[in-house]
């Protein structure tokens, strides 16, 4: 017999048609790398071309098969541009992501690769949470690109949890 006293209780964040966007969901998978030009330093101050090219030569970058890798240098040095791009077209057949700079620029540049793939149809004319708070560090450059890139096609867009929201964007009718 149903009490007539408390009706059932109603899950009306389930039924209100919201999506949830973690970004957390779009974190780099792969393992993260870092190649330091600092161990190819003569002396710890210059960068030798000959020297430095049989390095790159004779390093096994096997070990980078399906890493996301940080090409950096950590000595206060002048390193010529050609010597980043040399490491990349090495690592290229081995590594999924390349990028000159820290984890921090590996894990921003991760993210605007995935948003720029990103199919926005799924979220047309829909009310979307981007989800706050979790375990990852997401850069709040990630925030801001995900929320330019879903305004032109959602009705509006929150921060936070479905059941307490910043409201962000909502189109106007």
């Amino acid at each position: 017999m149903q009490n007539t006293d408390n009706p059932p209780l109603v899950n009306r964040v389930a039924q209100s048609g919201i999506i949830t966007l973690n970004l957390e969901d779009y974190f780099p998978r792969d393992p993260i790398a870092v190649f330091d030009l600092k161990d190819y330093l003569f002396r710890g101050l210059i960068l030798r071309e000959k020297d430095f090219r049989q390095a790159v030569e004779t390093h096994d970058w096997a070990q980078y098969q399906d890493k996301n890798v940080c090409i950096v240098c950590t000595a206060d040095a002048i390193i010529p541009m050609w010597a980043y791009q040399l490491v990349s077209v090495s690592l290229a057949p081995f590594a999924r992501l390349v990028v000159c700079g820290d984890e921090k620029t590996l894990i921003h540049t991760h993210y605007m690769l995935q948003f720029a793939q990103l199919d926005l149809a799924e979220f047309q004319d829909k009310r979307i949470v981007v989800k706050g708070c979790g375990d990852k560090p997401v850069p709040a450059a990630a925030y801001a690109e995900i929320a330019r890139r879903l305004q032109p096609v959602a009705r509006s867009i929150m921060y936070g949890e479905p059941c307490s929201t910043v409201p962000l964007f909502k189109r106007k009718a």
